[in-house]
C-alpha cells in the first residue's frame, strides 16, 4: 500500500490549522457575560440551527461508523443502513415530542431529568452508569478504531500507538474550548467528512469498475456490485433455515430480519438520539425553534450516511471476493472485516488520501470531543456540584470540567493501548451496539414513561433501571440455558463460538417490553398523577 505523498501531508496540515484556528477564534470571542458553566458545557443560546445539526452528525459519525459500520457492510451489506434510515425517523420524533419536554422544564443534563422527574437515587445511579459507558465503551472504541484505520492508511508498522495519542491530544485541544468551540468547529468537520466520504465512495466504485475491466465508470462499478453480490443489497436478512451456513447465521444474529424493524433498532435509536447527554446536549442550550430545525437538519444529513459509509464496505467485499485487496484486508495474515474502509482509502490517489485522512480524523476527533464534553458535563453538574462542592463558583466548575476532559481521555488511552476490552475481536460497531444495548431498554423505558405518562413513579423508575439491565443480561446470556433455544418469544442460533445466542436486537426488544410492563404495574400502585410529572407544552420556548 502506498504511503502518503507530500501533498497529502500538506492537505492534512491545512485542515488541522483551519479547525484549530477557527476554534481558537470562536473561543477568543467569549466575554465575561458568557463564561458561565452552562455556556461552557451547553453553549447556551449561541449555536445556530445549522451548527446544531452539523455538530450532531459530526459527533455521531465517528470511527465506529466509518470503520465499524463499513466492516458490517463488508460482512452483511446494505441492511446495516437500517440503523441510519431509522435514525432519520427517530430524529423527527425527538424534534417533535422529546425536545419540547426538555426545554419547557429547563433540563440541561439527562441525570437532571431523572432527578426532577423521579428521584435523586435514580439520577445518581444513571450519572455514574453513563460516565462508565462513555469512557469505557464510547471513547475507547472511537480511539481504537480510529487509530487502526489511520495506521493502516499510513502503512501499518508501529504507528498505532503514536496515532492514538495524537488523536487524543487533538480532541483535548478542541474539547477544552467548550461546547461553543465544539459546535462551530463541527461545521467544518462535517463538511470535510461529507466531501471526503463522497470522494472515497467514488474511488471505491471506480476501483470495482477497473478491476472488472469496465474502465473508470462509477455507475458501472455500482452495477457490478449489485450483479456480483445481490444479497448485499437486501434490506432484510433472511432467517436461517435448516442447513444454513455459519456465515448466514452470523449475519442474522447481527441483523435479525424483519424482527429488527419491530424491536431493538427503534430502542437503540430513540434512546441514542432522545435520551443521551452526548447528543441532546447540542440542542439543550437553544430555543425550541432553533433546536428543532437543527435536529431536523441532522436527520436530513443522516440520509447521506449509507452512501459514504456502506458502499465502500460493500466495494471492499466484492474486490476481496474477486482476488483484490488481499494484503489490505489481512495485514500480517490476520483478516478482519473492520479493515474494509482503510483498504479502500489506501488506493486513493495522492491528494485525495490527505482529504480522506482529514475526513476520517474529523469524524474521530468530533466523536471524542463530544463524548468528553458530555462526560465533563455530567460529572461537573450532576456529581461534583451536587455531592462534592455545592458552593462551587462558575469558574471552578469550568475548571473541574476541563480536568475531567483530560482525565477521561487519558483513561480511554490506557484501556485502548493493548485493546484491554477486546474491541478488535468483537467488531467495532457491534461492540458499541451490543454493550449500549444492555442499558438502552431500561433507560428508554424510564424516559418514555417519565415524559408521557404522568402516573409513572420514582419506585417504578428504580424498577425499570434494575429490571432493564437485568433482563438484558438474562436474555443475552441465560435465557437459552433456562428456556432452551426455541420458544414463542425468540429463536436462538449457534454463534461462531459454538453457543446458542438470541439476536441482541431481539433481546433488547424483549427486555424493553417486560421492563415497560413492570414499570406500569408498579406505577399503578401510586397516585393517579405523580406530582413530579412534567408539563407537555409543545409550544414552549426559552
Amino acid at each position: 500500500m502506498d504511503k502518503f505523498a507530500t501533498v497529502d501531508y500538506i492537505i492534512f496540515v491545512v485542515y488541522f490549522i483551519i479547525v484549530a484556528g477557527y476554534g481558537f477564534w470562536i473561543y477568543s470571542r467569549k466575554t465575561a457575560a458568557n463564561n458561565s458553566s452552562k455556556d461552557y458545557f451547553l453553549a447556551e443560546g449561541s449555536l445556530t440551527w445549522w451548527a446544531i445539526g452539523a455538530s450532531l452528525i459530526a459527533s455521531n459519525i465517528s470511527a465506529e461508523q466509518f470503520i465499524g459500520m463499513s466492516g458490517n457492510g463488508f460482512e452483511v451489506g446494505i441492511a446495516v443502513a437500517a440503523y441510519e434510515l431509522i435514525a432519520a425517523v427517530a430524529l423527527i420524533i425527538v424534534a417533535v415530542w422529546f425536545i419540547p419536554v426538555y426545554l419547557k422544564n429547563k433540563i440541561f443534563t439527562m441525570p437532571q431529568f431523572l432527578n426532577n422527574r423521579y428521584n435523586e437515587t435514580t439520577s445518581l445511579i444513571m450519572a455514574v452508569f453513563w460516565l462508565f459507558l462513555y469512557v469505557f465503551v464510547n471513547l475507547t472504541s472511537i480511539l481504537y478504531l480510529g487509530a487502526i484505520a489511520i495506521s493502516s492508511m499510513a502503512g501499518g508498522g508501529d504507528s498505532f500507538h503514536l496515532i492514538m495519542v495524537a488523536l487524543a491530544v487533538f480532541a483535548v485541544i478542541i474539547t477544552l474550548g467548550g461546547m461553543r468551540v465544539i459546535g462551530f468547529t463541527d461545521v467544518i468537520q462535517v463538511v470535510v467528512l461529507i466531501i471526503g466520504g463522497i470522494a472515497t465512495t467514488y474511488v471505491a466504485l471506480t476501483l470495482v469498475s477497473e478491476h472488472f475491466g469496465l474502465g473508470k465508470d462509477v455507475l458501472a462499478g455500482f452495477n457490478k456490485l449489485m450483479e456480483d453480490s445481490p444479497k448485499h443489497f437486501e434490506m432484510i436478512v433472511d432467517k436461517p433455515g435448516v442447513g444454513a451456513t455459519q456465515e448466514e447465521i452470523n449475519k442474522y444474529l447481527m441483523l435479525p430480519g424483519i424482527g429488527m424493524y419491530l424491536a431493538g433498532i427503534w430502542i437503540v435509536n430513540l434512546n441514542y438520539w432522545g435520551c443521551n447527554q452526548y447528543i441532546t446536549q447540542r440542542a439543550l442550550g437553544a430555543d425550541l425553534k432553533t433546536a428543532r430545525m437543527g435536529i431536523l437538519f441532522a436527520g436530513l444529513l443522516k440520509l447521506l450516511m449509507p452512501l459514504i459509509v456502506m458502499l465502500p464496505g460493500i466495494a471492499a467485499y466484492v474486490l476481496y471476493k474477486n482476488g483484490a485487496l488481499q494484503e489490505e484486508m489481512a495485514p500480517g495474515g490476520v483478516f478482519h472485516a473492520d479493515n474494509a474502509y482503510s483498504a479502500i482509502l489506501g488506493h486513493l490517489p495522492n491528494g485525495m488520501k490527505g482529504l480522506a485522512l482529514a475526513a476520517l480524523t474529523a469524524a474521530i476527533v468530533a466523536g471524542l470531543a463530544g463524548k468528553a464534553n458530555s462526560i465533563a458535563t455530567i460529572y461537573t453538574l450532576d456529581i461534583y456540584k451536587k455531592y462534592i462542592n455545592a458552593g462551587a463558583s462558575e469558574s471552578k466548575m469550568v475548571w473541574v470540567g476541563k480536568i475531567t476532559i483530560v482525565v477521561s481521555i487519558l483513561v480511554a488511552v490506557l484501556f485502548t493501548w493493548n485493546d484491554t476490552l477486546g474491541i478488535g475481536g468483537a467488531g467495532g460497531f457491534t461492540f458499541i451496539q451490543k454493550y449500549t444495548g444492555f442499558i438502552s431498554p431500561g433507560v428508554f423505558a424510564m424516559f418514555l414513561l417519565g415524559m408521557f405518562w404522568k402516573r409513572t413513579t420514582g419506585p417504578a423508575a428504580i424498577t425499570g433501571l434494575v429490571s432493564g439491565f437485568g433482563l438484558s443480561i438474562f436474555f443475552n446470556e441465560f435465557a437459552t440455558k433456562v428456556f432452551g433455544p426455541e420458544t414463542w418469544l425468540y429463536t436462538a442460533y449457534i454463534n461462531k463460538s459454538g453457543h446458542y445466542e438470541i439476536p441482541f436486537q431481539i433481546c433488547m426488544g424483549l427486555a424493553f417490553a417486560f421492563t415497560l410492563a413492570l414499570m406500569i404495574g408498579v406505577s399503578l400502585f401510586g397516585p393517579k398523577e405523580n406530582p413530579k410529572a412534567f408539563v407537555l407544552d409543545k409550544k414552549c420556548s426559552k
